[in-house]
């Protein structure tokens, strides 16, 4: 951002990203979209949209047939950044419920449905004491049922928890456990009770599986027809054939087992399993040494 658009109030730079966001996804923008997404009077609105097309000219023409804003032959984002996922995370939240329709800023509206998976019960009260644990860098107790077959009942453990990570179905807290004195996952639901803070254990920092990344490189499916194959690398953005994840070794085992690459892949049907490990030996040793952890 130049020094110029860094002078400009926060809020108004907002609506300047709204005028943007619609004549970049939703075909255009009308001086009463500003004024009701943003409960701002008309004049207001109007200054908006002189501003926008200062700071970004040629991207706003006026249709007289629509009677509203349009993107410019030659239209480049000036406010926005994100590109599509600008647009499909906006669209993802009204399908998850996570926004309401006029924060989205989309206009027209697509019906959108979004793959369930079975909700995560995590207790409220627990979250509160972990979070609080955390906020204060203290260690907690808490009541966790581990699916170890040494551990099949409940057990309180004292943790010290340094981070958060969530696999894409599950949230877990990363913390060094004081009973076995390693750092390791803790899932959220399976955490019963909390209690009694404490002094802390050994630090974030420390956690080397935590700190450390291991890049996975994924390349398309053998058995993929050429014209498949180059669909599949336009898909991941690969170049050259194949295309780099960087990856915390705490949380490989999660990526490896959402992208379906755990075990052998290229023998999976390649019609279903569109990707293969492209680094399969090195990642089985990085998976070894992360799996220290889980």
């Amino acid at each position: 951002m130049s020094g110029d658009e860094a002078k400009i109030n926060w809020s108004v730079e907002r609506r300047l990203e709204f005028i943007e966001f619609r004549l970049s996804w939703d075909g255009g923008v009308r001086r009463s979209d500003i004024k009701s997404t943003f409960q701002v009077s008309e004049p207001q609105a109007s200054k908006d949209l002189t501003l926008y097309q200062e700071r970004a000219p040629g991207n706003a023409v006026y249709d007289k047939n629509l009677k509203r804003y349009v993107a410019g032959e030659a239209f480049r984002p000036v406010f926005l950044k994100g590109g599509p996922d600008e647009y499909l995370t906006r669209l993802r939240s009204l399908g998850e419920h996570l926004a309401d329709p006029a924060e989205s800023w989309i206009g027209q509206q697509p019906e959108v449905d979004i793959v369930v998976t079975p909700a995560r019960e995590v207790s409220d009260e627990c979250l509160r004491v972990i979070l609080s644990a955390y906020r204060r860098s203290a260690s907690i107790e808490v009541l966790y049922q581990s699916m170890s077959a040494d551990r099949p009942e409940p057990l309180w453990r004292r943790i010290t928890i340094h981070a958060f990570g969530y696999d894409g179905f599950r949230w877990h807290a990363r913390a060094f456990c004081h009973l076995t004195e390693r750092f390791k996952d803790f899932l959220l639901p399976r955490i019963i009770g909390a209690r009694d803070m404490g002094a802390a254990g050994r630090p974030g920092a420390d956690d080397y599986l935590w700190q450390e990344h291991f890049a996975i490189r994924i390349a398309p499916h053998p058995d993929l027809s050429g014209d498949q194959k180059a669909i599949v690398a336009r898909d991941y953005g690969m170049t050259d054939g194949s295309s780099t994840l960087k990856v915390r070794y705490a949380m490989l085992f999660y990526v490896l087992k959402r992208l379906n690459l755990l075990g052998e892949p290229e023998k999976l049907p390649a019609r279903s399993q569109h990707i293969v490990l492209a680094n399969r030996e090195e990642a089985a040793v990085a998976l070894r040494k992360a799996d220290f952890a889980l």
